[in-house]
């Protein structure tokens, strides 16, 4: 018997992270899909636009502000979400910090960030959630990863950390959650075209747009399995450079990001998607 996918007849699709980027874009599908999608952001970022971009198709879009980083907040969201809308079905932990990191300017509000919104942010969502959806006895997770989880970039040694840690509790996860009847699947995309993107230091190749981007989430969460990753001529090359002995591996990087050409950076502040 296969584990349970969501349908946006059987619920709520809920969101983190939704104001801008892959996230809002996954929003406004979801919405043409006929779901009810609860959007959870901070206070001071409105859904307004969203809301009225969707306004006439099958499904709608509400806002629920929250900071992920908020444990009992989230709880609370969570609750709300399902008092008002109904039952949590499909849950995507897309909310997340990109903080530069650099060897000649190690800080340590990278790293708490960091691991405060992209792992910590997800755990406060993600218990909650599950507790309801054990009770039910069905549910779908999504989780948001990326290709730098697989092994260091320049600049991503708290991104790339925390995305690691996100796939590491996705498939640990998914021993469980599959006897609960709950479908867990991790999104490991390259380059997309957002917000966090433009804070890069470095050349990313095979840059996504964030539609392109979305419409891939959307279309895995229909028909995939437990990873995904895109675009394909990008990411499978990552796996392949994973294979690689390191010293192979960091030249290639050097090449892809055109590190060599790049001078030393500073840490600059991050944006949250």
């Amino acid at each position: 018997m296969s584990t349970y996918r969501a349908d946006p007849e059987h619920g709520v699709a809920w969101i983190t992270g939704g104001s801008t980027g892959i996230g809002r874009s996954v929003a406004r599908l979801l919405a043409k899909q006929g779901y009810t999608v609860a959007v959870t952001v901070r206070a001071n970022d409105p859904l307004d636009t969203l809301i009225e971009e969707t306004r006439g198709m099958a499904g709608k879009v509400l806002a629920f502000p929250s900071d992920v980083t908020d444990e009992a907040g989230m709880a609370a969201a969570v609750a709300a979400i399902e008092a008002q809308a109904g039952p949590i079905v499909l849950a995507i932990f897309n909310a997340g910090s990109y903080m530069p990191v650099t060897g000649e300017n190690l800080r340590m509000e990278a790293f708490r960030q960091s691991f405060a919104v992209n792992v910590f942010g997800v755990i406060n969502g993600l218990v909650p959630v599950i507790e309801r959806m054990r009770n039910r006895g069905r549910g779908h997770i999504v989780f948001m990863g990326s290709i730098s989880c697989y092994f260091g970039w320049p600049t991503t040694a708290a991104y790339g950390a925390t995305k690691a840690a996100v796939n590491i509790i996705a498939e640990a996860l998914k021993f469980d959650f599959d006897k609960m009847n709950i479908r867990t699947q991790v999104m490991n995309p390259g380059f997309i075209d957002t917000p966090l993107t433009e804070k890069s230091a470095y050349y990313m190749p095979a840059m996504m747009p964030v539609e392109a981007a979305a419409e891939r989430v959307c279309k895995a969460i229909r028909k995939s399995g437990f990873e995904v990753t895109f675009p394909r001529r990008l990411t499978w090359a990552m796996k392949l450079l994973f294979l690689l002995p390191r010293p192979l591996r960091e030249m290639a990087l050097r090449v892809a990001t055109r590190w060599k050409m790049e001078p030393l950076i500073y840490l600059r502040r991050s944006s949250f998607d």
